[in-house]
């Protein structure tokens, strides 16, 4: 059945590629999964689907493995979303207390998944997720991955969880405050205050909780550090070492690495007989981290490096800790937000169609590209550091 699925790329728009898309639907209906759903919800929710060409670019520009490390964190772990998520630390204590007094999860990292995830509830999507999984389940990559997870939504909707008319989130299906998969939801969202509906949507307790409950689930370890910035000594060879390539601690320092600080590894709560990966996100001259198996469970959350770098250091900032000591091995640094929507402004006023949302727009990148010629700046479109100044300055 590989050739279904190719032809949604390759055939014009219209009757042709609809009929292929209507084809892959009815394979996913006839499948064992499928057939035990009810004939009104499929009827209803999924027959009359069609293919959403945003996701596909969407899947094919996802920030976490596109941006260059320092710009993914510079936008990510940046003074407002700190700042937030401190207020919202305050504010949301007795929760969050509860929440781990069960889960036995750190709140910070709870709340930096929130934070990253949405916005802090702000932002939990626009697109269709029914249609975007359905999408997913017939074009492009993991096409058996986002069957599960379209049928696991559509479950959700038959047993009135979620209001399948109303049914938003992102591109690729997630949805709600902490940005579950239909299928984690299913597995793993709990009624944390007891209403007798498990809400990530509208309600904030559900929502942490529901991202304390899958922490534990996929490993997480009370008390112990996800990892700690270390410096390499010179002449280090990091060839062969990652973050899964595990050793103890005691193995490491005799490899004379040294906490960033130039103090020993070994602590208390880095126990000599500890294991753990190197985990370098810009080679042997950027940030270095040995990371543990906390590390690894925020990994399982969402399978980037950057975004369980971006978490991990944001749950350190919001206890009050400081940037990362070692600089990016750049010269051409991120932008926050706040510089973003700066950079959007100084856009504009320069005669370009640019809005000041600090997102990076298409029609961002475009002005970007066309000042970045004008400067004499190297044209790639990314906006960084070099380029603000430039603006700033004329």
């Amino acid at each position: 059945m590989r050739w279904m699925f190719l032809a949604i790329a390759i055939l014009p728009a219209g009757s042709a590629q609809e009929a292929a898309f209507a084809r892959c639907l009815a394979s996913i209906r006839a499948s064992p999964q499928g057939q035990r759903l009810a004939a009104d919800t499929w009827e209803r929710h999924a027959r009359g689907l069609q293919p959403d060409p945003r996701v596909i670019a969407q899947q094919q520009a996802q920030p976490e493995f596109t941006l260059p490390i320092w710009d993914y964190i510079a936008v990510m772990v940046d003074d407002e979303r700190i700042a937030d998520g401190q207020r919202l630390m305050v504010e949301h204590r007795a929760t969050l207390e509860a929440i781990e007094r069960r889960y036995r999860v750190d709140p910070a990292v709870v709340v930096a998944i929130w934070g990253i995830e949405s916005n802090f509830g702000r932002g939990t999507g626009s697109f269709e997720v029914l249609r975007s999984l359905a999408t997913l389940s017939c074009h492009g990559r993991r096409q058996t991955y986002f069957r599960r997870e379209f049928l696991a939504a559509l479950r959700a909707v038959q047993k009135g969880e979620i209001d399948g008319d109303r049914f938003l989130g992102s591109w690729a299906g997630a949805f709600g405050q902490v940005q579950f998969m239909p299928g984690s939801y299913e597995w793993l969202a709990v009624d944390f205050d007891g209403d007798g509906r498990r809400d990530i949507l509208h309600n904030e307790g559900d929502a942490l909780a529901s991202a304390a409950n899958y922490l534990r689930r996929r490993g997480w370890r009370p008390g112990a550090p996800w990892g700690v910035e270390v410096r390499l000594p010179e002449g280090f060879n990091p060839r062969g070492e990652s973050r899964r390539v595990r050793r103890t601690v005691a193995a490491w320092a005799a490899r004379r690495l040294r906490r960033v600080d130039g103090s020993r590894l070994v602590r208390a709560d880095l126990p000599s007989t500890t294991t753990a990966g190197l985990h370098l996100p810009a080679g042997p001259k950027g940030p270095a981290f040995l990371v543990l198996d906390n590390f690894t469970a925020i990994y399982r959350y969402n399978a980037s490096e950057a975004y369980t770098l971006a978490i991990a250091h944001l749950a350190d900032r919001l206890r009050g800790g400081g940037p990362l000591a070692t600089p990016w091995p750049t010269d051409d640094l991120g932008l926050s937000r706040a510089e973003r929507r700066e950079l959007q402004r100084l856009l504009a006023a320069l005669g370009h169609d640019v809005a000041p949302s600090g997102v990076l727009t298409p029609q961002t990148v475009a002005a970007v590209k066309v000042e970045q010629q004008r400067l004499g700046h190297e044209v790639t479109g990314r906006p960084g550091q070099r380029l603000l100044k430039a603006l700033r300055d004329r």
